[in-house]
């Protein structure tokens, strides 16, 4: 994580903390800033909790909190805001077969449980919200996509009833992350001990990003984000089948099919929102539709470009592909050190 003022100097509780992400976020943050005022872990499951304080114990960690708590209980967020000048919001249901069984489930987490968070915000000392989105909510074919792109829009829509207060919500969203439960790269890793990995279709992309780069696109919105945005990062893509080739290029490749709910390629940015969106480099932003202001704050304070008229923004239509051989070394970077093709 760059030297970053605005995080080491504040108190930040991060919803969902014992997630792949907020682990992540946490030892990022320790590690490049040990005399953080507090870092408050808000989460539901005791034992992930009570793994991670073995983890982080508060002998060498004194700043760092634990709090039991459900975003769908507004009462409980509210306490857990107390005294906090930040909040990253990562915690979410996000297995999209799940979320077709179980609808009502991730709405009263993804979306109920985002207006809880915003609601508490607001009623409390709270100056910066960073909330994590997903590319699956970008032009939604499931219902996950469609929490999350409700929840996207509630953060947006909050910076309307901030009143004067120096408050600002911001989304940050991201592709697929390189070793986080659930995603491919473990699924492919596992499979591949029996000699069989299945491919959903051989023409899937998707994007990727490690968990380092989210957590420093995070700590980086919380410093730069003016509120109103959704971010998106510049990351690059891989083929479904070159992932496969990187793990196992011996293995039997099975088609099997693409799942309710999935989709071929998967977008960031799609050419409707090309009108709202800016350049800034390393990242997109998304704006609100007719915020002038906003627009000229950004062009001004990062020399943000408008992208043309028929800008998208796809895993398919991506500049950056990685190869099989990248593919292999940042397996060997996040995931195993000892990985070895089968």
């Amino acid at each position: 994580m760059k030297k970053n003022a605005n995080v080491c100097d504040q108190s930040i509780l991060i919803t969902g903390g014992t997630g792949s992400f907020g682990r992540a976020f946490v030892k990022t943050v320790l590690d490049h800033c040990p005399k953080i005022k507090r870092l408050v872990v808000y989460s539901r499951d005791e034992l992930k909790q009570y793994e991670m304080a073995q983890e982080f114990p508060e002998s060498k960690y004194p700043q760092l909190r634990f709090f039991l708590g459900d975003v769908r209980d507004a009462s409980r967020l509210s306490r857990a805001l107390e005294g906090i000048d930040s909040v990253v919001h990562a915690a979410a249901l996000k297995q999209v077969p799940a979320a077709e069984y179980n609808p009502f489930e991730f709405i009263k987490t993804n979306i109920l449980g985002a207006q809880n968070l915003i609601d508490a915000c607001l009623d409390s000392q709270v100056k910066r919200v960073v909330a994590l989105s997903t590319d699956k909510a970008a032009a939604p074919i499931n219902l996950y996509g469609a929490t999350k792109l409700c929840s996207d829009k509630l953060f947006v829509a909050a910076n309307n009833f901030k009143g004067g207060r120096d408050l600002r919500f911001s989304v940050v969203r991201y592709g697929n992350v390189m070793g986080s439960r659930g995603s491919v790269i473990p699924f492919f890793l596992n499979k591949a001990k029996a000699g069989v990995l299945p491919i959903t279709d051989p023409l899937m992309t998707r994007f990727n990003i490690s968990l380092d780069e989210g957590v420093e696109m995070v700590c980086w919105a919380l410093e730069h984000a003016l509120g109103g945005e959704i971010l998106v990062p510049k990351i690059p893509s891989y083929r479904i089948s070159d992932v496969a080739q990187a793990i196992g290029p011996n293995c039997k490749m099975e088609i099997v099919g693409i799942r309710p709910g999935e989709k071929l390629h998967e977008e960031m940015i799609t050419s409707s929102d090309s009108p709202n969106t800016l350049d800034l480099g390393d990242y997109f932003a998304i704006l609100g539709s007719g915020n002038v202001t906003q627009r000229n704050k950004y062009m001004a304070k990062l020399k943000a470009q408008q992208v043309s008229s028929d800008f998208s923004y796809d895993s398919s239509n991506n500049p950056d592909y990685l190869s099989v051989e990248q593919i292999r070394e940042l397996i060997k970077l996040h995931i195993n050190p000892e990985f070895e093709p089968a």
